[in-house]
């Protein structure tokens, strides 16, 4: 089958029954690890499976009507890996955008980043900064990466400056509102996500989008995320379609 088929089928299985859209996917990407060893590699060729994996979901997403896509790369904890880890991850993320930028833009991804940069080599940053000014103009899909993401970290760096900013007299306390500390954050130009997919049969959010997916629906899938494939993310947006998002309220007779 073609690719522009396989978006045709794609977009069917997620749009039947549909009553609504997820426009903003965010993604725990779980298992490469786990993946690799259970077939004897290293850990590291998992990370590049997932890699190639994150290709073929960001080409797949606006064909099942997604618009903004966020995915959980590296979080703040994630340093706590070895060092051989680490190291390997941030070449991975570097050769990525290396290798990705010319197709993001043919294909009208805007890609930027969330997290704290400051531990982050200069020439991965450069990269981040590069890729973000270039595809700056795009909106077919919003392609959002977490690197030293953490939720807790970027609610105490967002609480951080409107402390500073209080006591500087440049802002009142009462003024502090849902709206101000959603401005704050480092997502403040995403709308929060709809749905949140965690890959490899975990069932825990992992600090990821504390704030921001106060309402959102959760699917937590055994399929580690080397083997995450477009048909599976498809079925999940489908059922989204059918759930009933009443945030708070009850749904009219």
């Amino acid at each position: 089958m073609s690719t522009k088929g396989q978006g045709l089928a794609l977009r069917d299985t997620a749009q039947k029954g549909q009553a609504r859209p997820a426009e903003h996917v965010a993604i725990i990407m779980d298992g490469n690890g786990r993946w690799a060893t259970q077939r004897g590699w290293p850990r590291l060729v998992g990370h590049r499976k997932g890699a190639e994996r994150v290709k073929e979901i960001v080409r797949c997403a606006p064909d099942l009507g997604i618009r903004w896509l966020t995915v959980y790369a590296f979080s703040t904890e994630n340093w706590k890996r070895s060092t051989e880890e680490v190291v390997g991850l941030m070449s991975i993320f570097a050769r990525y955008i290396e290798r990705e930028a010319d197709r993001l833009a043919a294909e009208g991804v805007r890609m930027r980043f969330i997290g704290d940069r400051t531990p982050l080599n200069p020439k991965l940053r450069r990269l981040m900064d590069g890729i973000e000014a270039r595809t700056a103009p795009f909106n077919r899909l919003n392609l959002t990466v977490a690197i030293n993401y953490g939720g807790r970290d970027e609610l105490t760096r967002a609480m951080r400056a409107m402390a500073a900013d209080v006591a500087a007299g440049r802002l009142a306390p009462e003024a502090i509102t849902d709206a101000l500390i959603s401005a704050r954050l480092d997502t403040a130009d995403l709308p929060d996500p709809d749905l949140v997919i965690r890959t490899s049969g975990e069932t825990r959010t992992s600090n990821y989008l504390l704030w921001q997916t106060a309402y959102a629906e959760y699917e937590f899938t055994p399929t580690l995320w080397p083997d995450f494939s477009p048909a599976e993310l498809a079925q999940i947006v489908a059922r989204f379609g059918n759930r009933e998002r009443r945030f708070g309220g009850v749904v009219s007779a």
